[in-house]
């Protein structure tokens, strides 16, 4: 019996043991069968069929933003500026700026210092930034801000209020990381850009979107040629730079629509490179001047006129004893060739003309009764309180105040106006005569001293008149009706 029962031990003992083994055998050889075991080997075995290239395949892929951000945010830097402003002329409340609504600043009470803030871009190694003008106009101190959070003071070395470009200068060592200038002229629409700025306050705040426009005409200057875009850009954007997915810059953030989203304007970098040298060098910018006053050719006005295309534009007055007065141009006659370029329509030629060395030669192709006539003008230079008409803004005499322009159909649907006759007033100058008659952007002269006005041209020829008399009585429209003021010289 004992002897039974040790041979059953000794064959469980074996059994058990051969159990032990097989399974031991089975894990090895990775054979072991449960309900789990199966559909785990099943998935290791189709995960190790996969190439790795496929699993790689089915990684994100990384942005091509990031590595320009890196780049590119030490070469934007942050605007700070001080101020003296009058309480009721901020510029957020004038919805018809485009530049206002760039422009992040509280509002305080009368004669109080306010602190604005914008953005700029380092265009040099020795401290050069560009930025807008109305981040810095009528700034009592500046004071920009890199990339590192050094804080270092600025000089305003020179302004442009007509392309609304101004440069800046900084001592802060050399070598400082500068961004290169593109060409904005190869810019396409349907592109990739980069904004970097300081919206809101938020300090080199990166934002990408596309080109969704070029040559934009916003009513916001004599040379409005605007890169459209839908990159983000807010308050505190001004003045900072839209880059190409090459690095380069190819605009300068400036205006964004009070009542749009997604919709931003930059001024093309090619409109500043040719600026920059004189505003370094001379504070200012030297235009030409041609003296004439210009109108685009509508569908009607080309088939009474008889043009077959419609290019060109409509030479509305001859200002007298001007270069074009002297080159033999008339009322009536169209411009459609200046300095051996096509002339499209009224966008063109202000920018052609401004661009024009002074007293350089130039060949003017018109159009007159039908037949092309070639005039020989000699380009004089636009002085500061003179506009020629082509150049769309007309500030009348500074002493008053205003800044003015010639209400055109056009000007009148950008500005949201129902009419279109008169000049609307586009600026007016803080603690002016016309600010403390609360004259404001969007107002629409009808008279000057009682005399009826339709242009520019025409009150400031009315402002002549008065001299220097001590007070002007306009009839201005607003949107609360027609009322007279009187300015107080």
């Amino acid at each position: 019996m004992l002897a039974m029962v040790r041979n059953q031990l000794s064959n469980k003992h074996f059994v058990m043991k051969s159990v032990k083994t097989l399974a031991l055998s089975c894990l090895l050889s990775g054979l072991v069968m449960s309900p789990w075991s199966i559909g785990t080997s099943y998935a290791a075995t189709e995960k190790s069929s996969i190439p790795a290239q496929s699993v790689a395949e089915q990684q994100p892929m990384a942005s091509p933003f990031a590595p320009l951000a890196k780049k590119l945010t030490p070469t934007v830097v942050n605007v700070k500026v001080s101020k003296v402003e009058k309480a009721g002329f901020p510029m957020q409340q004038m919805p018809s700026n485009p530049f206002g609504e760039f422009f992040n600043h509280p509002q305080l009470p009368q004669n109080r210092t306010v602190q604005g803030a914008g953005s700029g871009v380092i265009i040099s190694e020795d401290g050069t930034v560009l930025t807008n003008n109305h981040v810095v106009e009528g700034a009592k101190d500046v004071e920009v801000i890199l990339a590192d959070q050094r804080q270092i003071k600025a000089k305003v070395v020179g302004q442009d209020p007509k392309t609304d470009l101004a440069v800046l200068k900084i001592d802060a060592g050399k070598n400082l990381p500068a961004a290169n200038m593109g060409d904005s002229a190869q810019l396409q629409v349907g592109d990739w850009v980069l904004a970097i700025g300081n919206p809101f306050g938020l300090n080199h705040t990166v934002t990408s979107g596309i080109v969704s426009a070029k040559g934009r005409v916003i009513g916001a200057g004599p040379y409005d040629d605007f890169i459209q875009t839908d990159a983000s850009i807010n308050p505190g954007n001004s003045g900072g730079p839209l880059f190409n997915m090459r690095g380069e810059v190819v605009g300068i953030n400036t205006a964004i629509l009070s009542d749009g989203h997604g919709i931003g304007f930059a001024i093309p970098i090619n409109t500043a490179k040719p600026l920059i040298p004189q505003l370094v060098s001379k504070g200012e910018v030297t235009r030409g001047y041609l003296g004439v006053s210009i109108q685009s050719i509508s569908p009607d006005l080309a088939a009474a006129l008889k043009l077959e295309n419609g290019k060109g534009v409509l030479v509305a007055d001859v200002t007298s004893g001007g270069p074009a007065d002297k080159a033999g141009i008339k009322r009536g006659d169209v411009i459609v060739s200046f300095d051996g370029k096509a002339v499209q329509d009224s966008h063109d030629l202000p920018a052609m003309v401004a661009a024009t060395p002074v007293d350089s030669e130039v060949t003017v192709v018109v159009m007159r009764d039908g037949k092309e006539r070639r005039l020989s003008a000699k380009v004089a230079k636009l002085e500061s309180e003179e506009t020629a008409s082509e150049n769309s803004q007309q500030p009348a005499r500074g002493k008053w105040g205003l800044q003015l322009h010639d209400l055109t159909p056009q000007v009148a649907k950008q500005l949201g106006l129902k009419s279109d006759k008169g000049v609307v007033v586009v600026g007016v100058q803080p603690g002016s005569p016309a600010d403390q008659a609360a004259i404001q952007q969007g107002d629409i002269i009808i008279e000057v001293n009682r005399k009826a006005v339709e242009s520019a041209k025409e009150v400031r020829e009315e402002v002549a008149k008065a001299g220097d008399a001590d007070s002007l009585v306009l009839l201005v429209k607003g949107e609360q009706g027609s009322r007279y003021v009187v300015l107080k010289g």
